[in-house]
Formats: structure tokens, sequence, C-alpha cells
């Protein structure tokens, strides 16, 4: 089949799917309509090495490089499977490889992960067993824990993990994230990146939404100067939501219909139902401020 490449500008991305806001005019010191960071968000890439799969993403990734972006994050699911019971150790590696190979077209660029359902193995012979459940994750995606945090220009990142006690934070990880959103400075804003989300349109009819999402969203309005960003992936399909001042973007998938040519429900190939293959860009800005500029990819054999 003819390849097709990205759609790489924002008149031919997906009507509805940005979160455009209209910036205060410059003043003397600052312009804040300028971005102080561009942020590519890759979520659910499912990496596997059949059908040719690591040759499409790779061709993903340099179109995404084109728009010039500070640095990536990526929201979970990087490999295809190793949650299911029926998975082998082999698999397991061969995908993590295969992930690792893709992973080489972004050297000199921040990668951030977040750790997706599938990405764990959980049918390794013991617990003892190096590559059972989430600490080998962690060392496959490089990230210093399971959830952390850092900080570039006047923004705070936080990455969580809900693969707890049926999508949850658990007690530990809620109390941390309470101290990290107490040490955020005034004028410091606060983004998330969660695989599954905290807020969404689809959670009626896809499952995934966090089960503590009560707490969470009160939790939030608790520090609403400076809560204003969630993303998550998880459901592969795209919506927004705005509440208490934060903004929730579920941002599709990079791999449509798991890099397959979907099925019935499919409004078109490669779609999971209504929600093509993607990616997010993301432009922060100093005033607390953010777009969300979803970008179609076209990923035929």
């Amino acid at each position: 089949m003819k390849r097709r490449n990205f759609l790489r500008n924002s008149s031919l991305a997906i009507a509805g799917a940005t979160g455009i806001h209209t910036m205060p005019a410059a003043n003397s010191r600052h312009d804040f309509r300028k971005p102080v960071l561009t942020i590519a968000h890759i979520t659910d890439v499912h990496i596997r090495p059949d059908e040719n799969v690591p040759e499409r993403f790779k061709k993903c990734l340099e179109a995404v490089k084109q728009h010039k972006v500070d640095f990536f994050l990526n929201g979970g699911d990087s490999i295809h499977d190793a949650s299911y019971n029926n998975v082998k150790r082999a698999r397991v590696t061969e995908q993590w490889a295969v992930w690792d190979e893709c992973m080489q077209l972004l050297k000199g660029y921040d990668v951030y992960s977040c750790i997706g359902n599938h990405d764990p193995w959980w049918s390794a012979p013991s617990k003892e067993d190096e590559m059972y459940g989430i600490p080998y994750v962690v060392k496959r995606l490089g990230i210093p824990n399971n959830y952390y945090s850092f900080t570039r220009k006047n923004w705070h990142f936080i990455v969580l993990d809900g693969n707890y006690k049926g999508i949850t934070l658990g007690e530990d990880q809620t109390q941390w994230l309470k101290e990290e959103l107490e040490k955020i400075p005034a004028g410091h804003y606060a983004l998330l990146m969660s695989h599954y989300p905290i807020l969404t349109v689809t959670g009626t009819w896809e499952g995934g939404q966090h089960k503590d999402h009560k707490e969470l969203k009160q939790l939030f309005y608790k520090y609403k100067d400076k809560v204003k960003v969630c993303l998550s992936g998880h459901q592969h399909l795209l919506d927004r939501a705005w509440y208490n001042g934060v903004h929730y973007f579920c941002n599709g998938a990079m791999s449509g219909f798991w890099w397959g040519k979907g099925n019935e429900k499919s409004a078109q190939p490669y779609y999971y139902q209504e929600t093509p293959p993607g990616y997010a860009i993301i432009k922060l800005y100093e005033n607390g401020e953010v777009e969300n500029e979803y970008v179609t990819a076209y990923i035929e054999v």
C-alpha cells in the first residue's frame, strides 16, 4: 500500500482536537504568546517486531521530530503486551529490544515515560525473577522510579503510576503527590501525566479511568492555582475535558488500532472507533496557558 506522510500542520489536525486558548497581549517584560516549552506526547505505541511495526513507528518518530520539540513524554504501553498470562519471556524480551532500537532515533532528546498496564510481565516464574513486574519496566524505560517528577522552566512535570489496587495511585504515591504539589512555588504550574485517564469523556463507554478520580479532583482543586494539565492515553480514543481550571487531554494512541487495519467499529482504516492514530504537540506558556494539538498519523503497512 502507498504510504502517506503525517499530517504536520494545525489546519490538518482533527477538528476540535486542539486545546488552544487566547493568549494575553504582550507586556513590557514578557511575551506570553510565545511558549516556553514545546513537547511531544506519544502514548500507546504497543511496539512489536511483527507486521513491519518498527519501521512504521520509526517513520512516525521522524515526523514528530519535525515539530522541533524540547522533549518527549511517553504515556505508557510502550510495548505491545507483556501482561497476559500466556506471554513468554522470549516475547517480552524481543518487544523491549525493538523498543530500544526505535528509541535510538531520539538520541539527543530526553524521553520521560510512565508505565502502562501492558508493560509489566506478571507471568514470570516467580516474583524474584528480574523481569517480573514494574521494577523491570522502570529499568527498561530508563526512568528513576515508577512515579517521579522533574522541572523545566516554570513548569513542574509529575509522572504517575496508576497500576495499584484497581487503577489507583495507592497511599504512598498519593502522599508523595500531595507533597510534590505543596512544594511548587507561586507562579509555577504543574502538568501531570498518567497512563490511565483521571477524567475522560470516553470513560462512559470505555473502561480504564482512575478509580481514585474523586480524591484526585479534590486534591487538584486545593492546588487549583498550580495544577493546569493532566495528560493520559490508554483509551486509544481522543477526548478533552475541562474541570475546575484543569485541562484533561486523553491523546489517542500512536498505534491506533494496535497498528492493525481496524474492525467494523472503525470509522476509517487503522482507526480505533472514531479516533485515528496520532500524537500530540503541546505548547506550555509562562502564564500557565496550554495548547494541545492532536496530529493524525497514517500508519499503513
